[in-house]
């Protein structure tokens, strides 16, 4: 099946407020989908209770509350089925670094740019960090694709798949570089297509004179 970008409504906002009343189950389905859309556009409902390992009225219940909160979205085509909004993706990304004790609250956004949205966040030992979210969905594939060599073969992707790639390539550079001393961000941790980094207190150059 062909591939469809995100609606306009799902590409910008964060809103973290329902994160904290999600159950296991809701994760576990939020998970579910996530490994199904490996190999689906859509993931059948039967596929994803074989994933989450839940059963029909748990699974039916959970469907519910994820799609209310506009972590997933369905669509009913040649089958019923689900994909993860850009939320329900950020919602997997950011319980796995609160479980770190690495994000446990979220401030100012920092910057929002075509490719990446920035946010201040503290950690549960009070320390504040930049959190970097990879969005590389927000541009159509061939922009994305003239600008990053390691996708030149590549014909097609996902939203979710480049904008992880990007996270993991990103972490991996600002950790070389800061191992060698370079002057760049310390890395603190890094989840699907999240980086989190050290808050660097420096003003915009345009803003120099």
């Amino acid at each position: 099946a062909k591939r469809r970008g995100r609606p306009a409504r799902e590409r910008m906002k964060l809103d973290v407020a329902g994160l904290r009343f999600l159950s296991e189950d809701d994760f576990r389905v939020l998970t579910g989908i996530e490994m199904g859309m490996k190999n689906h556009d859509l993931v059948p409902t039967p596929l994803i209770g074989s994933l989450s390992g839940l059963k029909l009225g748990g699974l039916g219940r959970s469907i519910r509350e994820l799609h209310k909160n506009k972590l997933i979205h369905h669509e009913c085509r040649q089958y019923d089925g689900y994909r993860l909004t850009s939320l329900g993706y950020d919602y997997l990304a950011l319980r796995a670094l609160s479980k770190r004790g690495v994000v446990s609250s979220i401030g100012n956004s920092l910057g929002v740019g075509k490719e990446a949205d920035v946010f201040a966040v503290s950690s549960e030992a009070g320390d504040v960090y930049a959190m970097k979210i990879h969005r590389l969905g927000r541009t159509s594939f061939r922009a994305v694709k003239d600008k990053r060599d390691y996708l030149r073969h590549r014909k097609s992707a996902s939203w979710m798949y480049l904008s992880r790639l990007a996270a993991a390539r990103e972490w991996a550079f600002i950790q070389a570089l800061a191992e060698h001393d370079f002057p760049v961000p310390q890395p603190i941790d890094s989840n699907r297509h999240i980086v989190v980094m050290s808050l660097v207190e420096a003003f915009p150059l345009y803003q120099v004179k």
